[in-house]
């Protein structure tokens, strides 16, 4: 099923006449900013998704809960969460306005979509926190920042369900990657 957002611009931007002339609704449609579902999104049952908003945080409904869609309406979708503080419950996601808090555009936008995307994969950030059954790493190149190589392989229940592929530009693959530790900080220290 395929939903189609509607984009506006907010009122409070409009300092000019013909402003909406400018930035055509076509033009909005295009926009695609981090935190942000995108104007067209083709979903089907049994697909995973994430939310990008928090919607009701005492029932564990926060940005980065992860669901399975088990029902598609025109105007609610179904699903069931995958993580979180209650997994396995029925969840019914409605549409949102959603400003982007990107600040290089030159007015206040506002979508009215659903708050989510689709979540076959996701980042080590957005993994913080969560306890999955499996885990699969693709590493181009060694993990920049400090601690999130460890993130990365700690979200894993069971090492049986670690898989790491590390590539680096060559055909063949490569068998260790870099933990980046700061031994600097390090230096001051002083152990009792």
């Amino acid at each position: 099923m395929e939903y189609y957002s509607c984009d506006t611009i907010c009122k409070s931007s409009q300092d000019c006449d013909g402003f909406e002339d400018l930035y055509t609704t076509e033009f909005l449609n295009t926009i695609i900013c981090s935190g942000l579902p995108l104007h067209v999104l083709i979903l089907k049952v049994g697909v995973p998704i994430m939310l990008l908003r928090n919607i009701d945080q005492a029932a564990g409904l926060c940005n980065g809960t992860r669901l399975r869609i088990t029902h598609l309406g025109k105007n609610v979708i179904e699903g069931l969460t995958l993580n979180g503080s209650s997994p396995n419950q029925k969840v019914l996601i409605h549409r949102m306005d959603m400003n982007p808090s990107d600040s290089s555009l030159p007015f206040r936008m506002k979508r009215r979509q659903f708050p989510i995307t689709l979540s076959f994969a996701m980042t080590i950030n957005k993994s913080q926190g969560q306890s999955l059954q499996n885990v699969g790493l693709y590493l181009t190149k060694p993990v920049f920042t400090h601690g999130q190589l460890y993130v990365a392989l700690s979200r894993v229940n069971n090492i049986a369900g670690l898989r790491i592929l590390i590539q680096d530009g060559s055909n063949g693959g490569k068998c260790t990657t870099t933990n980046v530790v700061y031994k600097e900080i390090f230096r001051n220290v002083i152990l009792k």
